[in-house]
């Protein structure tokens, strides 16, 4: 079992579990157990973590998409090549950034510490949650569960 551990992250969730029926669902939960958020999605769903680097003050964004309940980083995107970043990894340019597409792996939970200077954003689909802010600058957690009634 993968754990990604990131130093720039967020997390948030709420609902009734159901491991066999019920609709995935990406669970945001803040390091004290609290749900702070939960959004329906589908395997076509990119959720997105974007923050700003902390030394280049540029915006990186990490996406991933759900797949059998956990989630799997498609691709990282960025301007430059600052620490923490894949600096010797292929990457191509699109819109003149710095696209990186890491090896398949999955995450059955990802952990996040949110942060005032990386003022973490999750994106999932077409919308935007002001995940710094949920968690008070906090750790957080992303999973995705099946859930009867998502977002409840």
């Amino acid at each position: 079992m993968a754990v990604l551990t990131i130093a720039t992250g967020v997390a948030f969730g709420v609902g009734a579990v159901d491991t066999v029926g019920g609709e995935p669902t990406l669970v945001v939960t803040a390091e004290n157990g609290t749900e702070l958020m939960t959004v329906p999605v589908s395997d076509e769903t990119e959720v997105v973590i974007e923050y700003t680097h902390s030394v280049e003050k540029t915006t990186v964004r990490d996406v991933y998409v759900p797949r059998d309940g956990e989630l799997v980083m498609t691709r990282m995107e960025f301007s430059s090549f600052g620490a923490g970043l894949p600096s010797r990894a292929d990457v191509t340019v699109r819109d003149g950034r710095y696209v990186y597409a890491p090896p398949a792996e999955s995450y059955p939970t990802l952990h996040l510490k949110t942060g005032a200077v990386a003022d973490h954003d999750l994106i999932v689909g077409d919308e935007r949650y002001d995940i710094a802010g949920m968690s008070d600058g906090g750790a957080v957690e992303l999973t995705v569960e099946r859930r009867l009634f998502p977002g409840l």
